[in-house]
């Protein structure tokens, strides 16, 4: 059980008293979103949050970014989808702001899925990156939203006739 003065935010509190890290200080004033995490799967920015008033709210920074696409992390290898979406698109270059941009697209998922790039843009536009990955930031969130909704509109399909239908593009389903 942690003792907290009532004006300790919960990033401040994840850095320094528990001692998770990736959520960075940017601006300290909920502008920038470097501090972003998940709170109950909602995106949130920490820095702006009193730790008191989250008792008992289910908090995941980047940290436990793995453990919420179903991995087990059991290793450093073990990541996120999203993690690896920005690795393969190099969709980082000092890394500073890149904790927050994870955990706010992993937030972006939760939410309905974004329509095209655009909507990414749009959606993500609370983080900021100095370093101006931008377009290397949407095409990875775009590959795993693209992924994930295919995925979805596959389950979707209703299977009346008891045989499967094949949706991937250009093909007939039976």
């Amino acid at each position: 059980m942690l003792q907290l003065a009532p004006w300790v935010t919960l990033l401040d509190l994840l850095r320094e008293q528990l001692l998770l890290t990736g959520s960075k200080k940017g601006c300290d004033h909920g502008q920038c979103g470097a501090c972003t995490v998940l709170v109950d799967g909602v995106r949130m920015n920490s820095c702006l949050l009193l730790a008191v008033s989250l008792d008992g709210r289910d908090i995941t920074t980047v940290e436990g970014l793995a453990t919420l696409a179903g991995a087990e992390a059991t290793g450093p290898n073990d990541l996120h989808p999203l993690q690896q979406a920005f690795i393969d698109c190099d969709a980082l270059q000092c890394g500073y702001c890149t904790p927050g941009q994870l955990c706010s697209a992993a937030g972006l998922l939760n939410e309905h899925a974004p329509a095209n790039a655009n909507e990414i843009r749009e959606r993500m536009s609370g983080n900021i990156c100095r370093c101006g990955a931008y377009p290397q930031i949407v095409e990875a969130v775009s590959r795993v939203a693209l992924v994930r909704g295919a995925a979805s509109a596959r389950q979707a399909v209703p299977d009346t006739a008891g045989a499967s239908a094949d949706l991937t593009p250009g093909s007939a389903a039976a």
